[in-house]
């Protein structure tokens, strides 16, 4: 039976205490509606971009989220349509997560891998366990790093491993450390011939998700894993060679890091407690271009007239000035001077 070996380190609570603090403050934060739209399709394009980059995904950030816009990319069908169904699982996990499912199932599973390897691997493959026996080679020098168990046992494990996860509760394992067992465990069986990381990735995401670690749908852990593609595998290692503590650390301080990051813009956005204060606890309704007027005058403290045409060259300075009257209006912004020279800073 399925029983993985860890100890809850003092790292690992401190970290989880941590995400408990920022999940709290930013379920709570008056997010104002467009900014919470900007910032879920924020989180999107950096998970599927990340995400797919991180196994050998050739397209650019920006070529990524063009492909995520309906915009005609030059580059390998293979990269695009990685990213296609990259964005379809993750729609996928939000909608399993919003149903409250109450256990991960072999059929979810299989289903994640249907649609991260849909017109990529043969249509007898799509969410069918492996056949065969498969390696893990140094892309470098071609030697076997991982032997993954055999094919005939795959069936067997992958029950054990989805008995387990529904097993136990969040009062008995934090979802967050269940998380990061799964994401490992899955890897490690390496059920599927292909696209195995990729499920695991989102895998641990739903996990999270419906052990209620979302964060309004804000985060994206792939950006972790992919800056530093090293210790993430490296970290993978460890816990298939018998180090689960490492991986489950090195797990839960990147979903601490990403949580404090959402946190962070949030608080330079939102400005929280005032905004709260001042609006009554009510969300306000500003339009894409009073975001982005917003955000200049967080960055750089003030806007006047003759800063318009750098932030806004195709729209005109009767426009852009309408919108900062309509934020004097809502109480935002506030003018300090009477002449052409006049500021705008936050209120």
């Amino acid at each position: 039976m399925f029983n993985p070996n860890y100890v809850i380190t003092h790292r690992m609570l401190v970290d989880i205490s941590r995400i408990q603090a920022v999940e709290e403050l930013i379920r709570n934060a008056p997010i104002l509606p467009l900014w919470e739209k900007k910032f879920k399709e924020d989180a999107i394009v950096r998970a599927v971009y990340h995400g797919t980059h991180l196994e050998g995904n050739m397209l650019k950030k920006d070529e990524a989220h063009d492909v995520l816009l309906g915009k005609d990319v030059i580059a390998r069908p293979r990269d695009i349509q990685e990213v296609i169904n990259y964005r379809r699982v993750i729609d996928y996990i939000d909608e399993e997560a919003k149903k409250q499912i109450g256990k991960i199932t072999e059929q979810i599973i299989k289903k994640l891998h249907r649609i991260i390897t849909d017109s990529i691997l043969p249509p007898d493959e799509l969410g069918e366990y492996r056949r065969k026996q498969v390696v893990i080679r140094n892309s470098e020098t071609g030697e076997v790093t991982f032997r993954p168990p055999p094919a005939i046992e795959v069936p067997f494990l992958m029950r054990e491993f989805v008995y387990w996860l529904n097993r136990y509760g969040a009062d008995e394992i934090h979802p967050i450390i269940k998380a990061g067992i799964a994401h490992h465990e899955l890897v490690r069986i390496h059920p599927f011939i292909d696209g195995n990381g990729r499920v695991a990735r989102t895998l641990s995401t739903l996990i999270m998700f419906i052990g209620g670690y979302d964060i309004r749908r804000f985060f994206s852990l792939e950006e972790y894993y992919d800056k530093d593609a090293y210790s993430y595998y490296e970290n993978l290692q460890k816990a298939t060679n018998g180090d689960l503590n490492s991986w489950l650390e090195y797990f839960i301080r990147g979903a601490a890091v990403e949580f404090e990051r959402v946190k962070e813009k949030i608080m330079r956005l939102s400005k929280d407690a005032k905004m709260k204060e001042r609006f009554g606890g009510q969300q306000i309704f500003l339009t894409e271009r009073q975001m982005r007027i917003v955000e200049y005058v967080q960055e750089i403290g003030y806007i006047q007239n003759r800063m318009f045409e750098s932030v806004f060259p195709d729209v005109s300075e009767d426009t852009v000035l309408r919108d900062i009257q309509d934020l004097v209006k809502k109480g935002i912004l506030k003018k300090i001077g009477s002449t052409k020279s006049a500021r705008y800073v936050m209120v």
